[in-house]
């Protein structure tokens, strides 16, 4: 599949850099497709580990039932948005990631809820992560999104401070 090129292609982030704000963010917005042909976004947490994004919720619920229906999915993550209100604009920093949704069981469902709970509770003993697994596990959905396209975008003002020569509006 072929996805759409950033028409402002100089705001356009690099693949590590996209990489770096999916390592660090700390959540972002999952969109699928629902119910009644309406988008989908919910704000998730999320892990990013060997290329994919990993995710947690419940057994059920609206968003699960619509991954069962399209795997199809994006995921949006915003690392930087600082409002400056005299030019009625943000100097801002995201990520994009599209892909599909598959749900984990067994060892890899366990292995991606270790990576979440150590990425949210790095400091927690390797037992005290595992009692806390355990007692979940049998409750919790773990899925993660296959990435076959990344995007990221960074706002004029960024490119401003940098080489206010480069910066255009018109872009």
């Amino acid at each position: 599949m072929m996805f759409p090129k950033m028409r402002r292609i100089r705001q356009q982030l690099g693949k590590q850099e996209c990489i770096n704000i999916l390592e660090h963010g700390s959540h972002g917005v999952l969109a699928v497709s629902g119910t009644c042909g309406y988008p989908y976004a919910v704000p998730m947490s999320y892990v990013y580990a060997d290329g994919k994004i990993i995710f947690h919720s419940a057994l059920s619920g609206h968003k699960v039932e619509s991954i069962r229906r399209d795997a199809k999915a994006s995921f949006c993550v915003v690392a930087e948005d600082e409002v400056i209100a005299s030019d009625y604009t943000t100097a801002y920093k995201s990520v994009i990631a599209f892909g599909l949704l598959s749900f984990l069981s067994g060892d890899e469902k366990r292995k991606a809820a270790n990576l979440l709970a150590l990425k949210y509770n790095p400091s927690a003993s390797t037992s005290s992560r595992d009692e806390y697994i355990d007692s979940l596990f049998d409750k919790m959905c773990i899925f993660s999104l296959s990435i076959e396209h990344l995007s990221g975008k960074e706002g004029l003002e960024n490119l401003k401070k940098r080489n206010p020569q480069e910066a255009s509006p018109l872009g």
